[in-house]
């Protein structure tokens, strides 16, 4: 890397994911400023190459959110470009946007996650898949996106929006507690409890005061040491790089038994109301040094 790196900050995007990644981005570009980068900014469109190319950066950040973002399309672009990239390389990127194939990988890997399907869209509305409660999602978005939860004693199924895909996945729902673990550099930071007053959704995400989040989470210390565990371990079992998150749901009643990991994400919004930065401040890395980090383990080798 040259000894003044001009840094590329992708954001926005064509996803469904837009409006987070462009909150995230502009965070990042504050914070890369701060710590003395010379930084441009790239909204990517069907140009991304040329794009790219005229910016002519040493390094991207890549706070794209969404499908194209995160699931190993532009990682793959960057390769070929031989330009460093921020966060995993293209088959963890690709493996854990796909949650069923993710969720495979991390049963394998002895992980506790719940039974799911892919199913046609029309068979997901025409009857019941699993036995309610259970959840209706998009297969390869984040954030909440598209998700329906079917409460126990449904009379039917949900009626799905148009913008769904062709396929979704129908999954148990699991009951409790909503905990995360990120991950930096293949060591979990510590567990953050979050508390919202109903289902956490894209707005309880996003939205200020739409969750409140108890950092370190206020746990039994088995079940804390657990979501460390189940955490770096599945970020090792996808072959995650840098920084990710995973995100648990503990039912109290069962201890050890009733923790369940949801999924990885292999980016993490970086958003003020977001948890992986907060986790990071909370171990004494303050962001614009978190981005410092990031930028220096920045890599096109995988």
């Amino acid at each position: 890397m040259s000894p003044d790196p001009l840094v590329a900050v992708l954001l926005g995007g064509p996803s469904s994911e837009r409006e987070v990644s462009l909150s995230s981005g502009a965070e990042c570009v504050k914070a890369l400023k701060a710590a003395g980068f010379r930084v441009t900014e790239i909204d990517p469109d069907d140009r991304i190459a040329a794009q790219l190319a005229e910016a002519a950066p040493d390094v991207v950040f890549n706070a794209l959110h969404g499908r194209g973002g995160e699931d190993g399309a532009v990682q793959g672009l960057l390769e070929w470009m031989r330009i460093p990239y921020t966060h995993s390389g293209v088959a963890a990127s690709a493996l854990a946007m796909d949650k069923q194939k993710s969720k495979a990988v991390l049963a394998a890997a002895g992980l506790p996650v719940m039974q799911s399907r892919i199913v046609p869209r029309g068979e997901a509305e025409a009857a019941h898949m699993l036995p309610p409660p259970y959840v209706v999602k998009p297969n390869n978005e984040g954030s909440s996106v598209g998700v329906y939860l079917v409460q126990e004693g449904a009379n039917a199924p949900p009626k799905l929006a148009d913008t769904m895909p062709a396929e979704v996945m129908v999954e148990t729902f699991a009951p409790g507690r909503e905990l995360t673990t990120a991950v930096l550099d293949g060591k979990a930071l510590t567990v953050t409890d979050i508390l919202t007053d109903g289902w956490y959704d894209y707005d309880a995400k996003y939205r200020p005061g739409g969750s409140r989040h108890v950092i370190p989470a206020e746990i039994p210390p088995e079940i804390f040491a657990a979501c460390l565990d189940y955490a770096e371990r599945a970020h090792a079992a996808l072959g995650c790089r840098g920084l990710s998150r995973t995100d648990f749901r503990w039912d109290e009643a069962r201890g050890l038994d009733g923790l369940i990991l949801l999924e990885v994400n292999t980016q993490p919004g970086l958003t003020p109301t977001s948890l992986a930065p907060e986790q990071a401040a909370h171990c004494g890395l303050s962001f614009p040094d978190l981005c410092r980090w990031m930028v220096e383990d920045a890599s096109c080798a995988r």
